[in-house]
């Protein structure tokens, strides 16, 4: 029988912890602007952390895989020329 592992879901706090290149100040920020949300300029985009989120209650916890999914698809690329 196959068991599906669980996600290791973490805090703000926890997260920041584990990979101290993240402030709290920073993850609070993404979390904030994972959401789609209208300014009276129009629609700003979400950064699309949003799947990463569970909300309970005033709660908020991180699916630890999908965050570092989430950073994996922002990583910046350059190019060295030789």
């Amino acid at each position: 029988m196959h068991q599906q592992k669980s996600p290791s879901l973490l805090t703000i706090a926890q997260l920041t912890i584990k990979y101290p290149s993240f402030s709290q100040a920073s993850l609070r920020a993404h979390v904030f602007n994972a959401q789609e949300r209208t300014s009276s300029q129009g629609t700003i985009p979400g950064n699309g952390l949003a799947p990463a989120i569970i909300r309970v209650g005033r709660k908020i916890l991180i699916d630890e895989t999908l965050f570092i999914e989430w950073v994996r698809r922002h990583q910046v690329t350059t190019e060295v020329s030789a």
